[in-house]
């Protein structure tokens, strides 16, 4: 069922105002009168609704709300170093798709600085990718100013983990047998070059437990995906 997302402002007791861009891709969809399709106020609630007749289509019909099924059991925030070309793109598209509540970038001694050019794209990028996976919110996509920053953040979680290359005793399986059902988790991924030793030594010592994902080495837009799938795997979630 097609999917889209709108502000709990735009919900009144039984119709969804659309904005121009949805009323314009439901109308090339051709979907006939009868056909239902999916509203999320992006807050957790799906709305089951077919298009109105009024204001030229511009709103939708509520039939019934429902609980958006879509989101994790828990909050998972993913940290992903800067990079060129595509490869942000993929993995924040795959990060949504996988369940992440939030993409936070950082820059990094051997990857890109930061570039906040790049934000708006991968905003619309976290969009499409959660109407096409049924998510029940948007996730934000933002940036932190500094590595140290991002750690700063990293750690207000429950559960922060470091995923480093040069990490060779604790596995992801045995970070995650300390883990309890609920805990927020953070997965922080690395650039191109991998994290220098300062960078390491930095999110060890400020309280990251950092974990390897295996003998070989990951590109960097793998790595996020291969540990939010492991972990979703973990905790039921995929």
């Amino acid at each position: 069922m097609h999917r889209f997302f709108v502000s709990p402002a735009d919900i009144s007791a039984d119709l969804i105002r659309l904005s121009q861009e949805d009323s314009t891709h439901i109308r090339a969809l051709r979907l006939r009168p009868a056909e239902s399709f999916i509203v999320c106020d992006g807050i957790g609630t799906d709305y089951v609704c077919r298009l109105g007749k009024q204001d030229g289509g511009s709103v939708a019909e509520i039939i019934e709300a429902v609980p958006s099924l879509g989101e994790p059991s828990f909050d998972c925030t993913v940290f992903i170093a800067f990079s060129k070309g595509s490869k942000l793109d993929i993995a924040v598209q795959k990060s949504v798709e996988l369940g992440a509540c939030r993409i936070i970038l950082f820059p990094s001694e051997r990857g890109d600085k930061a570039d906040l050019k790049k934000i708006p794209r991968l905003q619309r990028i976290a969009l499409e990718a959660a109407k096409q996976s049924g998510r029940g919110i948007v996730p934000a996509v933002t940036a932190e100013d500094t590595f140290d920053s991002a750690v700063i953040h990293a750690v207000s979680t429950d559960f922060p983990l470091f995923f480093y290359e040069c990490e060779s005793e604790t596995t992801l399986r045995d970070a995650l047998s300390q883990y309890n059902a609920g805990q927020s988790v953070s997965i922080f991924t690395g650039p191109e070059g991998g994290f220098t030793d300062r960078e390491a030594d930095t999110a060890k010592s400020s309280g990251m437990t950092a974990v390897t994902l295996g003998k070989r080495i990951l590109r960097c837009e793998t790595a996020p995906i291969a540990a939010l799938a492991a972990v979703m795997y973990h905790t039921g979630d995929l």
